[in-house]
């Protein structure tokens, strides 16, 4: 295909806040986790696919399966769709409290 540009699972893109490896990042309505650190505006891989270790509300319950939203003011994963962007599915359960949940990324539209 002459069109073809690339698959998309990551995306070179400009760094909406200085990063750190690991970080999630929501650049307009594409979120992902950076591969490598990099300062706010430079370019940095954010990887769009995937089941990654992601911080969240600490005073929360997440069931397997529960669909996650990404906070992009506190940077962190909550249940909560108002005001805040769809990322995944929880593929492990968290309770409450704890830093941390499994979270398999949906490709952004």
């Amino acid at each position: 295909m002459k069109n073809y540009v690339q698959k998309g699972e990551n995306l070179t893109l400009p760094a909406p806040n200085a990063l750190s490896s690991g970080d999630g990042a929501l650049v307009g309505s594409i979120f992902g986790v950076a591969a490598g650190d990099a300062d706010n505006g430079a370019d940095v891989d954010l990887v769009t696919e995937g089941v990654f270790e992601m911080p969240k509300v600490s005073a929360l319950a997440i069931s397997i399966g529960d669909k996650l939203y990404w906070d992009d003011t506190a940077k962190l994963v909550n249940k909560t769709a108002s005001g805040n962007t769809l990322i995944g599915v929880a593929v492990t359960a968290a309770a409450n409290p704890s830093g941390t949940v499994n979270v398999k990324l949906i490709p952004s539209i």
